[in-house]
């Protein structure tokens, strides 16, 4: 029976308190319980590297890498004509290099370029392909930026001897050589896929170790930006010889309680050994509510043994949207009547299934997926962001009413999973290469291993808009990666997101239909296939610019309002009243909850170096459509008014005025005086045009009659004052969490500045540091890692992530010439 004392099981909340921290008001946030994992140690190799751009052409600003031909020639040779580079020496002098914690993206620290050879076609679909992924110096043009090399020294103690050693990378974009004390240990080619190091016989116990990681970023996988380097992070793990493996246990669970539990073992030593394996589950309080009679047997040297059991839960307590409960599995092993392992295994209780007449049931109750895709990419951080920062960014989303996350188009770092399970959102887990080669094959056998204990994971996705989703060779392909999706995990459904050809090619495989756009061919394809659930994979993909309510191709603006977008997408309203009226689609993800670097749509070239899809900007600042979403994914009274109320130059002329409310009625004034009552459509908004005069715009909303809500505009002066704010003020000094501040141009009278661009200064003191800065603007060059950043529309962010070790306080101020400055006050514990 595992025992778990007290120390173990402390106060759950403890196992959550990032979570717990950073929690908005309106998310309800399942805790976790605490458990040591000893003897299993798994340490963060987050901090103190250093790093340095190498060269992917040039061996001798490379470091000496390839060199001779002789890379492979000799592993762990230290004399230079035979070393793989003078970079993977242990003493090799690194004191130039930057020093930099993980995550770390040195993409978004580049300078922006121009693509001299691009000449514009003229065609509506034109673009010039360096703008898809924003416009940084990365890529065979660019040999000298396009390669990174990463150094680290780490301790091990004389009493790890006889210990399993290994090193866990959750990422690295892309193509990852990694070498210890000077020998090649793995090379892996997915920016995206999370991979495992055994170190075990080189590694130097009772003393220091040589890490040293070459990042090539010279290749792409995607058509958006992707970053470069170490991005996600990195784990020291040490182990028995008999121990669980990397994601050796899956936890079926049903919501009458039965539990099949499937556990791996593994014997890396050199006898066969008697072993006894028992499980207990806890709920999210840390409590014990179920203990699992032990298993015995015998494992043989060097053999991986499986073992499944079939237990019941009393009474569970099921995963929902509302209440994310969370249990943990602990498998303890022991060998000898010692334990040696103890492995832990987070799992909810929760049933889900899409019925094609009536949608999505999550526990048997009818959820409409209101979802959002995203790539894994943030002002100021580009794709290394911090835990808390994705903790934030999905906040943002649920208070849009958003309940479903598509993980475009790669499996997502684990800190976001964790993160979707305690918040309650729901999942499409999706691969990035839609191919049956071995490699392909082996990075989706790695996510879905990853990903099947996530309550939140709703579905496989094994492709996006493929060339091939037509052909009999994409069939093939598609039947082979769902026959290992069903071997690896027979609880969950698999889709595609398609843009054609549905109810052929590969749509005969799939168990979902996934359709990117194309709303208009959904009613037809149900009549014809009544028996295949759909959901939007793909929805909307209205392009605005947060603030701007007019076209300007000068300056690659696009209006705020709901209006505009490609020939083959449609607006927020039209897809959204769409599937709201048609029960047996299951719900949509839009395109995309957030802006993002590259696929800057419609103005496709320089200096263009963002996208306009989202319903916030590529700070997290809401776009108008958040709002339209927002009045009709939540039940709560909403009412926004659109545009801001300053047009001079544009006095007598007509400005378009919109509303998204789910009020009944919506009633505008100006300067006091009604411009009319518009009735409000259930997921629609209302209009008005209005001749231009400075002062007051208010809207009133209605409610059986009576006025329950008001809103306005007013015309703001000149700039007077910053005004900042941040997401949180007490922080945890390790190095890893952040504050999330918002700095807001004002007038002399509190008003908000709508077309403010400032240059804002940010000036610390106390143990914190800028790691990154944005003010949402698709065509601003400005550096993405410095302590200043102009608002644009009136808006600013800095992240600021705080020091390991180092508690206290701190303070940010903001300035900015000539206006009154704004500070905040942060508590680092």
């Amino acid at each position: 029976m595992v025992q778990i004392n007290r120390r173990q099981a402390l106060a759950a909340t403890a196992g959550a308190a990032l979570l717990t921290r950073t929690a908005a008001a309106n998310a309800q946030v399942a805790p976790v319980a605490a458990v040591d994992l000893g003897p299993r140690e798994r340490t963060s190799l987050d901090f103190d590297w250093r790093f340095a751009l190498g060269h992917a052409s040039d061996p001798a600003k490379d470091f000496g890498f390839g060199a001779n031909q002789r890379t492979y020639a000799k592993s762990g040779a230290s004399a230079p004509s035979w070393w793989v580079a003078a970079a993977a020496q242990k003493d090799f002098d690194d004191s130039a290099w930057k020093p930099v914690t993980l995550p770390h993206d040195w993409a978004v620290e580049l300078s922006f370029a121009d693509n001299p050879d691009y000449k514009p076609s003229g065609k509506p679909d034109d673009e010039d392909l360096r703008a898809a992924h924003g416009y940084k110096t990365l890529g065979r043009e660019f040999p000298d930026t396009s390669v990174g090399w990463y150094r680290k020294t780490f301790a091990l103690p004389a009493s790890d001897a006889g210990k399993r050693l290994s090193i866990e990378f959750d990422g690295a974009f892309r193509d990852a050589l990694v070498i210890v004390n000077g020998y090649i240990l793995e090379r892996e080619d997915s920016g995206y896929s999370p991979f495992r190091v055994d170190i075990t016989d080189i590694a130097n116990v009772g003393g220091d170790n040589q890490l040293t990681v070459r990042v090539d970023a010279s290749l792409g996988e995607g058509w958006f930006y992707e970053g470069a380097g170490l991005y996600r992070h990195v784990w020291l793990v040490k182990t028995a010889p008999v121990h669980v493996p990397q994601w050796g246990v899956f936890v079926r669970a049903k919501v009458d309680g039965t539990l099949r539990i499937d556990t791996d073992l593994v014997n890396e030593g050199d006898a066969a050994v008697a072993f006894e394996l028992s499980h207990a589950v806890l709920d999210a309080a840390g409590k014990p509510v179920l203990a699992v009679a032990p298993a015995t047997d015998r494992i043989p040297a060097w053999e991986r043994q499986s073992l499944s059991q079939t237990v019941t839960l009393t009474n569970p307590v099921l995963w929902s949207l509302e209440t994310p409960h969370l249990y943990t599995l602990v498998t303890e092993t022991k060998v000898d009547g010692a334990v040696v392992d103890r492995f832990l295994t987070r799992f909810g209780v929760r049933s889900a299934r899409f019925d094609p007449a009536k949608g999505f049931f999550l526990n048997d109750k009818p959820v409409k997926l209101k979802g959002a895709c995203n790539h894994q990419d943030h002002a100021g951080v580009g794709a290394a962001i911090p835990d808390a920062l994705q903790v934030w960014r999905l906040e943002q989303l649920k208070s849009m009413g958003c309940n479903a996350y598509r993980a475009s188009h790669n499996p997502p770092t684990i800190a976001l999973l964790d993160a979707c399970d305690r918040l309650g959102i729901l999942v499409i887990d999706e691969t990035r290469r839609m191919s049956s080669d071995p490699t392909s094959l082996d990075e989706l056998e790695r996510m879905v291993r990853r990903d099947r204990n996530h309550p939140s994971v709703i579905l496989w996705s094994i492709g996006n808009e493929e060339p091939q989703q037509t052909t009999a060779q994409g069939v093939k392909v598609a039947r082979t990666m769902k026959r290992l999706v069903n071997r690896l995990d027979p609880t969950r459904l698999v889709t595609a997101a398609m843009d054609s050809g549905f109810g052929e090619g590969i749509s005969t495989v799939i168990d979902v239909q996934g359709f990117n756009y194309r709303h208009e061919k959904m009613d037809a394809f149900h009549e014809r296939f009544p028996a295949m659930p759909i959901i939007g994979s793909e929805s909307a993909s209205v392009v605005t610019t947060r603030g701007e309510y007019v076209r300007d191709e000068a300056k690659s603006y696009v209006p705020a309002y709901d209006t505009d977008h490609p020939w083959w997408a449609t607006t927020a309203e039209k897809w959204w009243s769409h599937a709201a009226e048609r029960p047996w689609m299951a719900g949509g993800f839009i395109w995309t909850g957030f802006d993002y670097r590259g696929e800057p749509t419609p103005f496709n070239r320089w200096p263009s170096i963002s996208s306009h899809f989202g319903a916030f900007d590529t700070c997290g600042f809401p776009k108008d459509n958040y709002f339209y979403y927002r009045a009709w994914w939540r039940s709560e009274p909403l009412l926004h008014l659109l545009p801001h109320w300053n047009w001079e130059g544009r006095e007598g002329q007509s400005v378009a005025v919109w509303a998204h409310s789910n009020c009944d009625k919506v009633e505008l004034f100006l300067n006091g005086k009604s411009q009319g009552v518009r009735e409000v459509k259930a997921n629609h908004h209302v209009e008005w045009s209005v001749p231009y005069a400075p002062g007051v715009l208010e809207a009133h909303g209605y409610k059986n009659g009576k006025v329950i809500l008001r809103t306005r505009r007013e015309t703001a002066g000149a700039p007077a004052a910053l005004r900042l704010t941040v997401d949180r003020t007490k922080l945890k000094a390790d190095g890893q969490d952040v504050a999330i501040l918002k700095v807001e141009v004002l007038d002399a009278k509190g008003r908000i500045v709508p077309r403010a661009d400032t240059l804002v200064r940010f000036d610390l003191s106390g143990a914190v540091d800028v790691i990154g800065v944005g003010n949402g603007n698709p065509t601003s060059h400005e550096p993405d890692v410095a302590s200043q950043r102009k608002t644009f529309n009136g808006l600013a962010q800095a992240i600021v992530r705080t020091r390991r070790n180092q508690s206290g306080r701190a303070r940010v101020v903001a300035t900015a010439d000539g206006l009154k400055s704004a500070s905040v006050d942060l508590d680092l514990g």
